[in-house]
């Protein structure tokens, strides 16, 4: 069975309050369950589960402050890890 796979990048400098706005309609997406992202050409529209695995990481490395934020989640449909089914014999 063919696996469907995209992908979206998007990187630059922007002020704090663009990065909010962007946060604010990421938000927005979770509570609705989708969020399309779109830069020039690119496009991928992704539909979050109602349980999400979340990951914040920081660290301060010399003149170098940063902040990693990861959102993740099975796509319904594909089994989750630790799954299990009993069947009544």
């Amino acid at each position: 069975m063919p696996t469907s796979q995209k992908s979206f990048n998007f990187e630059s400098f922007q002020d704090a309050d663009s990065i909010q706005d962007f946060l604010e309609s990421l938000m927005e997406g979770l509570a609705a369950g989708r969020i399309t992202l779109s830069s020039g050409d690119e496009t991928i529209e992704l539909a979050p589960a109602e349980l999400l695995h979340f990951q914040v990481k920081a660290g301060k490395k010399r003149d170098e402050s940063r902040i990693s934020l990861r959102i993740s989640w099975k796509d319904s449909g594909a089994a989750g890890a630790g799954a299990i089914s009993i069947t009544p014999r």
